[in-house]
């Protein structure tokens, strides 16, 4: 993957300006639902975007039969830890979400895995809420594949959201919670020290 510091940071931001006018930046709040390998440091990133209201980490792409950290955990349910972001359009765009989403939360070119987690819970994706979230996922990746902005294939998968399921308890705020973890240290510190400096506008402390 080319530098998150230099092309990729440039490009997303560029799409996030030039397709945000395509929605409203009026209406009602609004939901958005990525997966990006650990909730806990995705969550993190999104709860200091301005605009965000609140975020919960937990998992989609599963029932809820199987939708917990034990189950989910052995790979084999379908789901994704995932984090679903409830945000004011007037304040902040799905597209300025997907570009922190693609410059900051996570890397979208690897396969079933996040840095040190791997198996198919660790997965990209975009969980669609409707054809508008959707349109808008697949012309941003689309985008970032024809500016060649990374060198390796986007990995993202982009699928309608049947259900998002609530992590335990413990799962939420894990980062806030627990700043000294040694996971948290040295793989979630870092991305939002680095939204602090992609996105200095967006940034909430």
């Amino acid at each position: 993957m080319k530098s998150m510091s230099n092309l990729p940071f440039r490009v997303v931001t560029t799409l996030a300006m030039s397709l945000m006018f395509s929605v409203s930046a009026f209406g009602a709040e609004q939901k958005a639902v990525f997966a990006g390998g650990c909730f806990w440091g995705v969550e993190a990133v999104f709860e200091h975007v301005k605009g965000v209201i609140d975020v919960r980490s937990g998992y989609a792409g599963g029932t809820k039969e199987a939708a917990t950290y034990e189950q989910v955990g052995t790979g084999d349910t379908k789901h994704a830890e995932s984090v679903e972001i409830r945000f004011d359009p007037a304040k902040v765009t799905y597209e300025q979400l997907l570009s922190v989403f693609f410059a900051v939360a996570h890397d979208p070119t690897e396969v079933n895995r996040q840095g040190p987690d791997v198996g198919t819970q660790y997965r990209s994706a975009i969980f669609y809420a409707d054809e508008k979230q959707k349109r808008s996922a697949k012309a941003f990746i689309l985008a970032l594949e024809s500016s060649k902005a990374f060198d390796k294939p986007i990995a993202t998968e982009v699928v309608p959201l049947v259900e998002f399921f609530v992590a335990e308890k413990y799962h939420q705020d894990f980062l806030k919670n627990n700043p000294d973890d040694p996971y948290i240290v040295a793989h979630d510190l870092p991305k939002l020290a680095a939204l602090k400096a992609k996105f200095p506008t967006f940034y909430r402390g």
